[in-house]
Order: structure tokens, then sequence, then C-alpha cells
């Protein structure tokens, strides 16, 4: 069942600037990034744009959700996140968890991503298998992403988020980091796949893949070589994700920072536009008169 979605007024902005700052300090200081955007991609993946189900709704803080098999661990995350949600009641948990992973990748040196707030929480969860299997290969991965209504190169933005990390044998049954420093959020997971086998570091088939595949390559080949430019998809890709299935209702505002300076600052040009187009007006005007 779903609840009715938050009314996205001044004091819930302002509920969820508060809650970003308290997560901000919360994971920096407990260091619990990875588990963190996890806990936000599981909640959103698995939607199905056919029969529009699933998706970011905090429906993973029920035991039928947390107990999927993809999911282990990530009651550790939800008990987390609960003494922020009771300080901030008003926020959804569909909200508090999108919004977590938001803030993971941003303390950990990753791209700013907008965040629209909204989302309402439901009791509904979905059957258990929508989510990868790391175990296979590329057919299954579009298969999942493509039921979402992602793309390719969503698949491989996405996959980036491996740089923060490691896998752990009792969840997933693999162990390891993908990259050297698991809790900085770069672009060092394309470079290391494009090296092949490396000692002390993972790569899962789903990760081979991305290589192996022409199309994932092309963009692999680009996030190695070019940060900005995955900075630029992922924060993309990851919006998308976290927007699954979510109509942000008109009176929410965007939270990505600097929104509310370039407010202001296109609010300056139009009256500055709209000034000299007054001063144009009257110039024309009086030089008609001197004419006549």
């Amino acid at each position: 069942m779903s609840s009715v979605a938050p009314v996205v007024d001044a004091e819930y902005m302002a509920e969820i600037e508060k809650a970003r700052r308290d997560l901000r300090a919360f994971i920096s200081s407990k260091n619990c990034a990875p588990i963190m955007l996890r806990l936000a991609w599981h909640d959103a993946g698995t939607y199905d744009k056919t029969t529009k189900t699933g998706g970011p709704n905090g429906s993973i803080r029920f035991p039928q959700e947390y107990s999927h098999a993809a999911n282990a661990g990530l009651k550790i995350a939800i008990d987390l996140l609960e003494p922020i949600k009771q300080k901030h009641p008003k926020i959804t948990y569909a909200d508090l968890y999108q919004l977590a992973g938001v803030v993971a990748v941003e303390v950990t040196g990753g791209p700013t991503i907008d965040f629209v707030p909204g989302r309402k929480d439901s009791s509904v969860c979905p059957e258990e298998g929508r989510l990868p299997d790391a175990k296979q290969g590329a057919s299954h991965l579009r298969d999942v992403f493509y039921r979402m209504g992602l793309s390719d190169k969503d698949i491989v933005a996405l996959s980036g988020g491996h740089t923060l990390g490691r896998a752990r044998p009792e969840r997933s049954g693999f162990d390891g980091a993908w990259t050297k420093d698991p809790l900085k959020f770069d672009n060092s997971y394309f470079i290391e796949l494009l090296k092949g086998d490396t000692e002390g570091l993972l790569k899962l088939p789903t990760d081979k893949v991305l290589v192996e595949d022409p199309i994932f390559r092309r963009y692999v080949e680009l996030y190695a070589e070019d940060e900005d430019a995955f900075f630029r998809d992922y924060a993309e890709s990851h919006k998308k994700l976290s927007e699954l299935g979510f109509t942000p209702p008109r009176s929410a505002f965007s939270c990505k920072s600097g929104d509310k300076s370039k407010s202001l600052l296109m609010q300056a040009a139009a009256g500055v536009a709209v000034a000299a187009a007054v001063v144009a007006l009257a110039y024309l005007c009086e030089s008609n008169k001197k004419i006549a």
C-alpha cells in the first residue's frame, strides 16, 4: 500500500536541508558512503516501467524486501538511518534513502547530483529477482536496466559507482574492492577495468562484460580518459535512477547546490534586460519626437 505523497513546501524543503547536513556529518564520520549508495540503488532498482511497480519508494525497509539475497547486509544501512528519520519525521523514507545516496557520492568526492524531493512511501514490496545478478552477462544487464527504462550509457555510468566500497563474501559471495581507494569517488573503476585482472582488486562477471561488449566498452574508454565526462553522465544517470516512477510535484524545489544562486542571477539578468528595453524604447520615442 502506498502512502500519500508529502507536501513539498518551504517547511519540507527546510527539513530536507537539515537532514542533508546531518547525513553529510554522519556518513563522513562513519565512512559508510558505500552501503548508503547501495541502499539507494537497491530501493530504486526494482522499478518496472511496464507495470509501474517497484522503484524508490522506501519499501526496502520491510523484512520482505531487505531479506532478498541481493539485499544482504542492507539492514545495517536501514538501521543506521533510522535515528535521522526519527529526527526528521516529516521526510519520507523514500526521500531519505535517495538523499543518503546523493550525499554519499558528494562527500566522497563525486559529482553534485540534482535532488528533487516528494517521493511517497510504499509498503508493497516487489518480488525477488529484479536487481542485477553479478554472475550474469551483458544480456542480463540490459534486461534489468531496460526494464527500468534506462540505457546502455546508464548501465556503464552507474557501474562506475563500484569505485566506492567492496564486496563481502557473506553478502554477495565475492570478496574485495574494485579500486585501490574504496572511499573515494573517481573514475579509477574504469581505469582498472581496462588494465584487466589486477592482483588484489575485484572484477565481477558484470564488470568484465563492460569491456567485452563493444557498446559498453566505448563508454568505459571515455570515462577512463575523461573523469569530467564520467561525473557528468553519472550525475544524470543517478538522478534518473532515483526518480524512476516518480513524478516530482509542481511545488517541488530542486536541491542541487548552487540552484538558489543561479535563480537569483537569472532574476537579476531578467531585470537588467527589462531595464535596457525600457531605456531603448524611451530613446526611440525621443528620437521620433525630434524627427517629427
